[in-house]
Formats: C-alpha cells, structure tokens, sequence
C-alpha cells in the first residue's frame, strides 16, 4: 500500500542547513542555518519533494492537499534527523561498579589496566549471544530514534577476535536491516590491546593487520576502519600500521586521537587523510592546524569529558582553526552511557564554547559528513531523505537554553512518522521481533 504524502506546516523555524552536501562545514559558516520562518516541507516516497515557505509549498500542493498527513509544527523548531557519527552500539553487560570506583578517585587508565574498562565489557560481550546483543541493542535504538536520531555509526571493538569482531558486526548489520535508524559500521579490533597480548602488542597488531582486517573488509560489514591511538594502547606507529591496511583493504580511516593526553594522532589523522579524528581532548595546535589544512572532521565527544570529570576538548579553537566539528554521545558502557543527542548539544555549548547554531550544524551536517552520508541525510532539500525531527521549542537557541530536556515532539524517518509526541509509533517495534 502506497504512502500518504506528509505535509509538515508552520514550523516557526524551518532550519535547513540548505547547500551543504559538497564538503564539510567550516569556520563562520557553521553559524548559517539556512532558516526558513513559517517553513513547510512536502515529503513523499520516503523523501524531501519541496521545502519553503508555507504560502509557496501549499500553493505548489494544493490539488493534492487532500491527500497529505498534515503535521501542524506551529511554534516549533524543525531540523534535519540528528545524526551520531561515534557510538559503540552492540555490546553486552554494564558498567556503573566503575562509575563507583572513578568517582572514589580511580582514572579510567588504571581501571583499564587493571582488568577493567573495555576488557570488562569485552569478557560481557563475548560470553553474549548474538541475539541478545541483538536485543539489547535495539533496545538503545529505540532510544537514540526518541532523541531524535535517525542515523548512526556503530563501531565494533568489544570482541577483540575476528570471532567476536565479526558477531558484533553481523549484529550491526541486522539492525541496519530491522530497525528505522540507519546503521553506518566501523570495524574497530584496534579498541585494546587482548590481556594476552599484553606483553608483546606488535603480535596483536599482525593478527589485525594480516587476519583480521582482510576478513573483515571481504565481508563487506564495514565501511570504515578505526583505532584507539593512546598511551598504552596504541602507539602512533602501530595505529599508522593498522590503518594503513585498512585504507589497502578499501576500509576507509578513523581514529581516536589525543583523548587522554597528546600522541600525535591528529597529525595522524592529516598524514593519512582521515575521515574523522574523534575525541581531540588533547589535541596539539600544531594538529589542530594540519587536520584543518586536509579537511579532516573533528567528532568531539563532550559527554565523555563530562563523565570522566575531564576538560572538554576545545571546540571553539577547532572552529576558528578552520577544523569542520561534529557531536556525538559516543555512547559506550564505560565512559559516556547515553543516548541523548539533544543533552550532547547542550555541552557542546556548555563545556566547548560552541554556540546554538554551531552546536546544530555539528549534530547534523557535519555530524553526516563524518560518515561519508550527508549526500543523502543532514539537510532539508529536495531529494535527500526525509528524515525530519520537530522540537518543541520556539527557537533553535531555546533548544539549548532549556538544557538536559527532551524536547523532541516528532520524528520522522525515510518519510514514516516514528515518534509523536515523544513517543514511539507502530511503525516502530517496543522490542525485536
């Protein structure tokens, strides 16, 4: 059976973020919205036909009116779908023992090296089948799609054998193909170094480099390649290693950079023409300026600063470097258990010296630019998928004032609408089938 056309009228503030697609937005330009006021948007077979303003598109429609599910978004905020370009969506088990033990003045490091960390969650994810990975994870999505994201990556990286590896990233896959939100993969084994390798690392880097990453990029289960390049885990040279076979087995590079001190990963990241450097907490200028220079997306993850009681990496010096910033929960077991986008954007204001628009452009276009997806998600324009989110709120800036608040009304993804009213809809499943 065919579906209605939806008609979203009124919308106070229509951001569009208009004529962004080619490249990243950078500089100045991250405070242009694009800001259609009364704004309407005519969606049909899942994607944008028409946005203006709402005289021009009811005029253009108005044979067809009748046909339309009409959406009254008066006095209220419309974007495009939040998008989370760093999460670690599939695993098993949780970690708030943890949250005790930082909270009494451990720091992640030592909780790591002591067994903790990710190989804790590594032992919960390998002992885990794969349907209840599976079913867990849906459970996250369903409340990542209520906070209004409608696309997202999922990085691998608790299984740490191609074994588990490959069982998170089938997982990922079934999600892509069963729930709304759109699944973007990331094969990361390069999360840790296994306890068993712990005293010969370059071991663990052959296995990566030779087994695991051939296998993985012959599946076709992931897009992009990623390491967690840091002070006892690895180093700037087996990162390099590691991400040069990926970029040779056609995985494109990512890499956590700089998060617990400086390393030398943005210069990493510039060297190799990386999509993205995540975390930057510690960023050198000096790697600031080069990924800057080769156009290398800088996904800050305030949530986790906020968790670990850290320093924010500094998005408002990024900005002005000239460095295309993007947000994320970096949603994780240990360091940033949330799924909500909306509070993300809030800190990136609150602890990263970003303003409301900034803070918009980063969660969104720039956010799909990290995923190599804003051809088709991150703006309002013809052709682009409708994945549309209403905020109640009067104004964009509103939407960060009013901070860790929901205001997410409706949600609408590929054209169905999945969430109204902050609810899910029946055309999304309470749990897997």
């Amino acid at each position: 059976m065919k579906q209605k056309p939806i008609l979203l009228r009124h919308a106070a503030q229509l951001v569009t973020l208009q004529g962004t697609s080619a490249q990243p937005v950078t500089g100045t330009a991250m405070s242009t919205l694009h800001i259609i006021e009364d704004g309407a948007v005519w969606i049909e077979d899942g994607s944008i036909q028409m946005v203006d303003r709402d005289e021009v598109v009811t005029a253009f429609y108005r044979d067809r009116m009748q046909e339309a599910h009409v959406i009254d978004a008066s006095g209220k905020v419309v974007t495009p779908g939040l998008i989370d370009p760093h999460t670690h969506l599939v695993f098993a088990g949780s970690r708030e023992n943890e949250f005790e033990m930082r909270l009494a003045g451990k720091t992640y490091m030592e909780i790591m090296n002591a067994g903790g960390g990710i190989h804790n969650t590594t032992r919960a994810t390998q002992a885990a089948s794969e349907e209840d990975l599976y079913e867990e994870a849906y459970q996250r999505l369903n409340r990542f799609l209520q906070y209004g994201v409608t696309t997202l990556e999922a990085k691998s990286g608790y299984g740490l054998t191609l074994e588990h590896e490959m069982k998170q990233l089938h997982v990922a896959k079934r999600l892509q193909d069963t729930h709304p939100i759109d699944i973007v993969s990331t094969f990361m084994g390069a999360h840790a170094v296994p306890a068993e390798y712990k005293h010969d690392p370059d071991r663990f880097v052959d296995i990566l480099v030779n087994e695991m990453i051939p296998e993985v990029a012959k599946s076709g289960l992931a897009q992009f390649n990623d390491v967690f390049c840091e002070h006892g885990v690895f180093t700037p040279e087996q990162s390099e290693r590691i991400l040069r076979a990926g970029m040779e087995h056609g995985l494109l590079p990512k890499i956590h950079a700089d998060e617990i001190e400086p390393y030398q990963g943005a210069e990493l990241a510039a060297r190799l023409g990386a999509v993205s450097a995540d975390h930057l907490l510690r960023a050198s200028d000096e790697g600031i300026r080069q990924m800057a220079e080769k156009g290398v997306v800088a996904v800050l993850l305030p949530g986790t600063a906020f968790f670990l009681k850290a320093e924010a990496a500094n998005g408002r010096k990024m900005i002005d470097a000239g460095v295309a910033v993007a947000l994320s929960t970096d949603r994780n077991p240990g360091s940033s258990p949330s799924e909500s986008m909306p509070f993300i954007m809030n800190l990136g204001c609150l602890t990263m010296g970003m303003t409301p628009a900034e803070v918009l452009v980063a969660a969104t276009i720039n956010a799909a630019h990290a995923i190599k997806q804003a051809h088709r998600v991150g703006s309002l324009e013809k052709g682009k998928v409708a994945d549309l989110v209403v905020f109640d709120a009067p104004n964009y800036s509103y939407m960060q004032y009013n901070y860790g608040v929901n205001l997410v009304d409706t949600v609408i993804k590929a054209g169905k609408i999945v969430v109204q009213k902050g609810s899910l809809t029946h055309e999304v499943s309470v749990s897997p089938a």
